[in-house]
């Protein structure tokens, strides 16, 4: 098809490569899902489970104790995809590579899904049976959104007591806005689950129990009600197909015969500009309905060539728009979506190649840092196992070593290439605590540990507070922070103490305020001068700090301006109400005035310091807490006591819902009174209860609240 834009010397074709994520709310099967379609692709040959700790993606220690995916990981496998199914001309037969990224679930490790999908080319949006449609769920759905990915839905679980597939596509459509067609129905449900009805082929597979790994399955035509259930989702599928997808649409109007082959085409279409998500149903568990849905990730998800050229801009000039389109002959562009320290071969670069090709020795230059770098190796991953490879393609991921000077979102590109692309974006942290070594000498060592701790993860942030001395550590939640600490002792052997967690709190202002700052210092010799005026106004929530510079006349010369915006930068690090950070602001530098001799730059920075100050004196300040979107499932007899334990925590109860025998309460309750919160729901409920959570917004602190903060914090306010 484009056998111009492949190397000679690529095993796979780009049409025969697909880069995917696994994404999901915790707990839906992800891991699991990994592991059925590694076994079935022949690249291992145990499956290993989740409960026992042996799932092949989930490699790290604390993974395996707790049953969690903590860190995305990597695998490359390949498909011998069923010939009739093949929907490019002149590869029939051949295999596919599927490189496939296992994302995390839990909300705490959300950083992680954040980078894999903005590297990602489809993904597979895991969804439960018998939950449907969960908190954490429409967060990853919405990421997906965000970086334009085309997903197919997998409603797994289908063989656990109280699984709806129907109800759940439903839910899809109500809860996510998803345009969600079913293209593998599940035959049976709980005990009696047998196979799928492959709606655009009209045939029944059925996976047969003799062979409990699910390795063997037929085809057969379909009988009784499947007949009616197929048709129905067959005639629903192609009109919806004739409404999104022009070619099929001008098909139906012309009252062509429509084939298989045209409802593929047209459907592959539909998803890859996302006007469609397909869903199948399944148990990954019980190993019924993988084998087809790997099959609908070939037919239907992108490889490289069939979305967008990456964007990106030039390092020099950002009006300047440069494409990075997939073509191992074209120029190395790369983006670094992720960093690991391996204790084998030491700091890992994940990266994925969006056009020309890097071989192991090449220089490669990072247009960040204007510096180019050797690579020493470069690695195909398979989670914890590395393979070395001599180059890598337009459309692959792996990893390199030998890179030092980088950080997640990188561009690594071929030398003196200056091209920028869009690095992933991540949430700010909203929990924090101080920690120190156990040990006394163990300064240097924490200090190593967490400084590559945080050159890994995004949103884990480590600082000093000035007024104590103490090392501040910041993230996501109490599990994330926890996981680092363990990760600190296993990795670093760095044993630590921790402070109670305590809430990023924000400041911000409510009405506009003008400020002036002066700094005069006449002694014998040169002086100190400085003079600022400037209006600080609330920005649009979300939006940071952001100032301009609105001076007439060279009040304050031209070169100090630079001064005075990183005086109001640093001013904004600590607040007037308790010294937290505050947020959302526009800040006009309006006029000041200098002097021949005594202005210098640091005058100008600490007068803009003494202003912003002065502004948010007069601004009626407000302190801002992180709210969390909290989901408890739970019987309803308990339903009482878990709502009255809500409000005492301020909580507002968003929705009250109901589904097989449980119910399903919804509330925003400030994260400040969520610690302790999985204690507590278990003796209430008798353990029977379950819940989850995830960064909502910010909202305003009540006053009585905000006294008691600034009590805590040895009466900071201004």
């Amino acid at each position: 098809m484009s056998a111009n834009l492949n190397s000679a010397n690529r095993e796979y074709p780009l049409e025969r490569t697909r880069n995917i994520g696994i994404c999901a709310h915790i707990d839906a099967g992800k891991t699991t899902l990994t592991e059925r379609i590694l076994f079935y692709t022949g690249m291992i040959h145990r499956i290993g489970e989740v409960h026992d700790g042996a799932a092949t993606t989930d490699w790290m220690e604390q993974e395996k104790e707790r049953g969690i995916t903590i860190t995305s990981a990597a695998v490359t496998t390949k498909w011998k995809q069923i010939p009739e199914k093949d929907i490019y001309k002149g590869f029939e037969g051949q295999d596919i590579r599927v490189n496939i990224i296992d994302t995390p679930g839990h909300v705490d490790f959300t950083a992680e899904v954040e980078r894999s999908l903005r590297v990602l080319d489809g993904a597979i949006f895991v969804l439960c049976g018998v939950a449907g449609v969960q908190p954490q769920s429409e967060t990853v759905y919405r990421q997906a959104e965000k970086y334009g990915v085309p997903r197919i839905a997998f409603v797994n679980k289908m063989d656990r007591t109280g699984a709806d597939f129907a109800r759940v596509v439903d839910d899809v459509r109500k809860k996510l806005g998803a345009n969600a067609w079913p293209i593998l129905i599940p035959i049976g449900a709980e005990d009696n689950l047998k196979g799928q009805i492959d709606v655009v082929n009209q045939k029944a597979v059925i996976y047969h129990d003799n062979d409990k790994l699910g390795s063997t399955y037929s085809t057969r035509d379909l009988e009784g009600d499947e007949i009616t259930t197929a048709k129905e989702a067959y005639d629903g599928l192609v009109e919806e197909l004739c409404n999104v997808d022009e070619e099929i649409g001008m098909m139906f109007l012309e009252e062509m015969p429509i084939s298989i082959q045209d409802v593929k085409a047209a459907l592959r279409r539909a998803v890859i500009g996302l006007k469609i998500v397909p869903m199948a149903g399944g148990s990954a568990f019980k190993n019924k309905g993988v084998q087809y849905l790997v099959d609908a990730v070939v037919d239907y998800l992108p490889g490289p060539l069939d979305i967008p050229a990456a964007q990106g801009q030039s390092a020099l000039d950002d009006s300047i728009k440069i494409e990075a389109r997939p073509d191992d002959n074209g120029k190395f562009v790369s983006l670094a979506f992720k960093l690991w320290s391996d204790k084998f071969v030491g700091k890992l670069v994940f990266f994925r190649v969006y056009s020309g090709c890097v071989k192991k020795g090449d220089v490669v230059y990072n247009p960040r840092t204007r510096k180019s770098e050797r690579v020493g190796r470069l690695i195909q991953i398979q989670a914890n196992q590395h393979t070395d490879i001599d180059c890598c393609y337009s459309g692959d991921i792996a990893a390199m070593v030998g890179i030092k000077n980088i950080t997640t979102g990188d561009t690594l590109a071929e030398d003196d290439y200056d091209v920028l692309l869009e690095p992933p974006s991540f949430p700010e942290p909203v929990i924090s605590m101080a920690v120190e070594p156990k040990a006394k000498g163990d300064q240097e060592k924490m200090a190593m540990a967490l400084q590559r701790l945080s050159d890994e993860d995004p949103t884990f942030v480590v600082r000093t507070d000035e007024e104590t001395g103490q090392t501040i550590i910041a993230g996501m939640g109490e599990l994330h922070l926890e996981i680092l600490r363990d990760r600190m002792l296993r990795e670093f052997k760095c044993d630590t103490n921790a402070g109670k967690p305590q809430i990023a709190y924000r400041e911000t202002l409510t009405l506009p305020a003008d400020g002036e700052g002066k700094l005069v210092k006449q002694s014998g010799g040169r002086g100190q001068y400085g003079h600022v005026i400037l209006k600080a106004m609330p920005n649009e929530r979300g939006k940071g700090i952001t100032i301009e510079n609105k001076v007439v006349g060279g009040t304050i010369p031209k070169e100090y301006i630079n001064a005075c915006k990183s005086g109001v930068a640093e001013a904004m690090h600590n607040g007037i109400i308790a010294g937290y950070e505050v947020v959302d602001i526009h800040v006009d530098i309006i006029d000041g005035s200098s002097h021949d001799v005594d202005s210098n730059e640091n005058a100008f920075k600490m007068a803009a310091i003494f202003a912003v100050k002065d502004a948010l004196k007069k601004a009626k300040c407000i302190m801002m807490e992180p709210v969390m979107a909290v989901e408890v499932t739970m019987p309803e007899e308990y339903q009482g006591d878990i709502m009255g334990d809500l409000n005492r925590r301020r909580g507002k109860i968003t929705a009250i819902d109901s589904r097989n025998n449980v119910n399903i309460v919804k509330a925003e309750v400030p994260l400040a009174e969520m610690f302790g919160y999985s204690t507590t729901i278990r003796t209430l409920s008798s353990g029977r209860a379950n819940y989850s959570m995830q960064p909502s917004h910010f909202e305003q602190v009540p006053q009585q609240i905000v006294d008691q903060i600034v009590e805590q914090r040895g009466g900071k306010k201004a």
